[in-house]
């Protein structure tokens, strides 16, 4: 959702310029900044900009550059000679160049005539506002495809990790059971075989990953699947990465063996890569 958009336009008396910028954020959060001439259009405009950009901290700023030599600042001639009138009175042989600098400086001695909306110069400026969006839209498409390729490339070596962890199972599990074997033979007790195996497989079920591992691979492969989807699917790929956790933790807490926590930690940190990106997608 990061972006960032701007267009110009210049009109006969003023330069109006659109900025759009766009940070993470669950849901849309925008702010609108607009002269006050514009400010009846704030509520069109910010459903206009809702529909386009979905999601993300959205700051939007529209500035009015004057170009022209007309002003609608106005100098409040009565209460500025009123206020030199004042002056005189406290002052009497005072210089009037002073108490005309001081009297611009009072308050109420320039007054703002407000300008009417014009429709008409409204309509063009819509067009630069809809070509800020096209471009902010422009850059969190180049954004996304940067992340894609991220993400796959994440997934990638989280199978790769699963991969590693599956041939060190075997090893495992045969570790568990010689360990099981000889602290038994350490006790000096004669066990039946039967139920010496019965008790190791019932001990290899709880360490058992394999559920795990199908589950893990089932969620990639949906995690890909919903990237290449059409659709907004940020939430979505939260929760998938939300589920791809829940797995990886529980492989975690099965392995019991050294070199298998090592690839789990590499699994969890891709995905927190992954979980910090996630943020980033509509």
């Amino acid at each position: 959702m990061t972006g960032f958009g701007k267009a110009c336009l210049q009109l006969p008396t003023k330069k109006i310029t659109v900025e759009i910028k766009s940070l993470n954020s669950k849901n849309l959060d925008l702010n609108v900044r607009l002269p006050l001439t514009y400010r009846e259009k704030e509520l069109p405009l910010r459903n206009t900009i809702a529909q386009e950009l979905e999601r993300g901290k959205v700051d939007f700023s529209l500035y009015c550059e004057i170009t022209a030599e007309e002003t609608s600042n106005k100098i409040n001639a009565p209460i500025v000679r009123e206020y030199i009138n004042q002056m005189k009175v406290i002052i009497p042989n005072g210089d009037e160049t002073e108490f005309m600098k001081m009297a611009v400086r009072m308050p109420d001695a320039l007054k703002v005539e407000r300008i009417e909306l014009d429709e008409n110069e409204w309509i063009e400026i819509e067009k630069v506002i809809k070509d800020a969006i096209v471009n902010i839209n422009a850059f969190r498409r180049n954004e996304g495809a940067t992340l894609e390729n991220d993400f796959r490339l994440r997934v990638d070596n989280i199978r790769q990790y699963m991969d590693e962890i599956a041939k060190l199972d075997g090893e495992r599990i045969q570790a568990v059971r010689e360990r099981l074997k000889t602290n038994l033979d350490e006790l000096k007790v004669n066990v039946d075989e039967n139920r010496f195996e019965q008790e190791v497989i019932y001990y290899l079920e709880k360490l058992d990953i394999n559920e795990e591992k199908v589950r893990l691979a089932q969620h990639l492969n949906y995690f890909i699947e919903t990237l290449e989807g059409s659709e907004a699917n940020g939430r979505k790929l939260g929760f998938i990465a939300q589920e791809m956790g829940r797995e990886i933790n529980t492989m975690g807490s099965k392995s019991n063996h050294a070199e298998m926590q090592k690839f789990v930690v590499k699994m969890k940190d891709e995905l927190e890569k992954i979980k910090e990106q996630v943020l980033n997608v509509l």
